[in-house]
């Protein structure tokens, strides 16, 4: 499975005053398995663009490829590809609606003209792999908490079986707990399941905990793409288009600024915690002579 995109571009209210371009030029890739990141400022193109993944917008023009295949072709199923490249929206437990959880994650199944057994037996799997316990299966939607019902609605995704799981800022509104919850989970579906993953964030942190790749938008167009560590390196020039680094970027290298021979690639509190017990035991850079004491006051400064 991969997604690919040439030359997409797209124009909100094109032959109008109000005219806007909100995609750029897009050549991108996304392989089979991968775990993608998509960051940038409010009004990049995020959400523009992962509309396009799964043909709920159309390209003013280029091309967009599931598998080798134009999803603009006039024989291609878009509604097949809606099952396979699922889209979940900001704030999605606005469009629970059911009497029950388990009756809300069948909707989809049922969409797709299954039976109401294979309907059951999806929104059952659906609902394990998110980690709702059974005793919820039964209750409103409404009566649970935040973090649950935003399960409920990744499960009704998961139940139409998709290839491809697009989460546009899954953790909105949720507290610390709640967060780390439903980003664990994910990770877990995308290294058990097999699933690609293209996690839509505001979170440097959460970011650079999980993903493989960023791609970083702004202003309609690709600014970077790579590695966590390859794309953050360039922390300067992502405050110039108003984005930034995890924290711990800016801790390494301040520490490298007085002197310690860290590794500035660590993104992650994990990297920064094992990479500056380390390197406190080593002797500072020859030339850049500081103390102990005085590089654990600047690290407490920035």
């Amino acid at each position: 499975m991969s997604i690919r995109l040439e030359n997409v571009n797209y124009i909100y209210s094109p032959d109008s005053a109000f005219r806007k371009q909100a995609l750029k030029d897009i050549n991108l890739e996304i392989k089979d398995g991968e775990f993608i990141g998509l960051i940038g400022h409010t009004g990049s193109g995020k959400s523009t663009l992962i509309q396009h993944l799964n043909g709920l917008m159309k390209a003013t023009s280029g091309h967009i490829y599931y598998n080798d295949q134009d999803i603009y072709d006039d024989k291609f199923n878009l509604r097949g590809l809606r099952a396979l490249v699922g889209l979940v929206f900001q704030y999605p437990e606005h469009q629970l609606f059911e009497v029950t959880v388990f009756k809300d994650v069948c909707f989809g199944p049922k969409n797709l003209g299954l039976s109401q057994k294979e309907c059951e037996a999806r929104a059952g799997e659906a609902l394990r792999l998110v980690g709702l316990k059974e005793k919820h299966w039964q209750k409103s939607p409404f009566e649970l908490s935040g973090g649950q019902k935003r399960r409920v609605a990744i499960a009704g995704v998961l139940a139409m079986k998709p290839e491809v799981l697009i989460l546009d800022e899954p953790t909105a509104g949720l507290d610390p707990k709640g967060r780390n919850d439903i980003l664990d989970q994910v990770a877990k579906l995308h290294r058990e399941e097999k699933l690609t993953v293209i996690l839509v964030s505001h979170s440097m942190e959460d970011v650079a905990r999980y993903v493989d790749r960023l791609i970083v938008m702004n202003r309609g167009s690709v600014f970077a793409q790579g590695a966590p560590q390859e794309v953050f390196k360039r922390y300067v020039e992502l405050e110039r288009i108003g984005l930034a680094a995890p924290q711990v970027t800016y801790v390494m290298h301040r520490l490298e600024a007085e002197g310690f021979a860290v590794n500035k690639d660590a993104t992650t509190v994990e990297a920064a915690r094992d990479e500056i017990l380390a390197t406190f035991g080593r002797s500072p850079v020859p030339g850049k002579l500081k103390t102990t004491q005085n590089a654990q006051e600047g690290v407490k400064q920035s």
